[in-house]
């Protein structure tokens, strides 16, 4: 029997990439062939380049392509309008791409914001879904959002007033959401960010199905909205298939260890508060300054990776960390915390039996891989849909806490020192923390349950593959192009 070729079509920057590879091997342990199309215009950043190189060397066995692209012709738009204007602009070399395989492409897997490609998978007729790397709730809202924002003012006008329907309590599927929980490129609906946003959600449901991270038990509220049809009320919903929690259990196994995971074999289990912001969680060195009071202030063990602030990103890649932390905070805490410069081994952090709590940005593979390590949260939301995310996992999903702070669409900009150090010992010391603690174990064995052999998350797998058989033998009858 031939071997499937899929082809992932990830949008632009490491964010994206990073999901798309992790569900190209989870393709390949099914024994598929993947191939990860990688649009290169003129005015990518030097990151994206050498990430694409970085996980093409880790993953033999996935080919990658760059494919040269036009940069927008408008690079004073919006960084969403230019992002869709360079993708749109790809899809002449999608398709010679595409045509140019030796094996027939069974399947396009698009990322959320690839919705243009949906027109080169029609025109060489091969089935195109969506591969959506955060959860089903924030899916459930955004492809209704087209249809409810016309009715209602602009979020940003709304601010701390829940986003409610005419005749409902909220959005179909996700908990209640203020204004501002909402996506920071949404706040203003008259923005062209918002209009490039809602084109996307509303092309998204031109696709054969949506491939989501997650499983069926840790959001069956969305997935009902979903499956009842109330989010899409003028067309039939794609089919969705829970098929997570795909996370990079892989991490760590090749190469040099960091030196903080051996500073974390030194430390008592459960004691270390681990802080990571992502890729972009970068906070003004007066933010950085209330972090550290904080901690310091708690009296607990942490682990802290610390970006220099955005305004000296360019300039100054690396922090100086003397400098932009109190003085004498790293003396005075040498013998119970460690700082690391930009970076650090996430997925083998939060692994570490060491640590006691996680300070994240709650983007969603950060959340799954706490839950795949039974492992606390504290939210601290920057951007994209963190916030909605923030609402899931402390209100539905009961799997953290959240830090009180400044305010703005799509997440916090400001938080003391005295919040700091009041959630960490919440955590770490009083009996809502252990409660919190016995919640992740549950979700935890869920989530193992739903990726056993027989568990949901596999089963809705081979619903997607017999379903895309049947449409390839459908396709086939009456012809493909290419």
């Amino acid at each position: 029997m031939r071997t499937k070729t899929f082809v992932l079509f990830p949008s632009l920057g490491v964010g994206h990439l990073n999901p798309m590879v992790e569900m190209a091997k989870h393709l390949r342990r099914r024994g598929l062939a993947v191939v990860v199309a990688v649009i290169d215009p003129p005015d990518n950043d030097a990151t994206s380049a050498d990430a694409t190189a970085r996980l093409a060397a880790a993953n033999p066995s996935i080919k990658f392509r760059l494919l040269p692209a036009p940069a927008s012709p408008d690079a004073a738009a919006h960084p969403a309008r230019r992002a869709l204007d360079t993708l749109r602009l790809a899809n002449p070399v999608l398709r010679e791409f595409l045509r140019s395989l030796p094996d027939a492409v069974d399947a396009l897997l698009l990322d959320a914001f690839c919705v243009d490609a949906l027109d080169v998978a029609a025109e060489l007729a091969i089935p195109a879904y969506f591969f959506f790397p955060s959860g089903a709730s924030a899916l459930a809202a955004l492809l209704h959002l087209p249809y409810y924002y016309p009715d209602v003012p602009s979020f940003r006008e709304m601010g701390m007033e829940l986003v409610r329907l005419p005749g409902l309590v909220r959005l179909p599927g996700v908990p209640p959401l203020r204004a501002v929980d909402m996506l920071a490129t949404v706040q203003d609906k008259e923005s062209d960010a918002t209009k490039v946003r809602l084109y996307q959600f509303k092309r998204m449901t031109e696709a054969k199905g949506v491939l989501v991270n997650s499983f069926d038990r840790l959001e069956p509220k969305a997935l009902n909205a979903l499956a009842a049809g109330v989010c899409v009320p003028d067309k039939p919903t794609p089919r969705v298939y829970c098929i997570g929690p795909l996370v990079d259990a892989a991490a760590g196994k090749n190469g040099e260890r960091h030196p903080c995971l051996a500073w974390l074999d030194a430390q008592p289990r459960q004691s270390v508060v681990f802080l990571c912001f992502g890729s972009k969680g970068a906070f003004p060195a007066a933010q950085l300054k209330d972090i550290a009071r904080g901690l310091e202030s708690s009296g607990h063990r942490f682990l802290w990776a610390v970006r220099s602030p955005p305004e000296e990103q360019n300039t100054s890649p690396e922090p100086d960390l003397e400098r932009l932390l109190p003085a004498g905070f790293l003396e005075r805490t040498k013998n119970r915390g460690m700082v690391v410069k930009n970076w650090a081994p996430q997925a083998e952090v939060v692994r570490h039996e060491a640590a006691g709590a996680f300070v994240t940005h709650c983007g969603w593979n950060s959340t799954l891989e706490a839950i795949m390590s039974a492992l606390p949260m504290i939210c601290w939301p920057l951007y994209a849909e963190q916030a909605m995310n923030k609402v899931l996992m402390v209100e539905e999903m009961k799997v953290a806490v959240a830090l009180d702070g400044d305010e703005e669409g799509g997440g916090l900009v400001a938080v003391t020192a005295e919040e700091v150090e009041a959630k960490v010992r919440l955590v770490m010391d009083t009996e809502e923390g252990r409660k919190l603690r016995e919640r992740l174990v549950e979700t935890r064995d869920m989530a193992l349950d739903a990726i056993t052999e027989a568990g949901s998350s596999e089963v809705a797998f081979d619903e997607f593959m017999r379903d895309l058989e049947k449409m390839n033998s459908f396709e086939d009858g009456g012809g493909r192009s290419c």
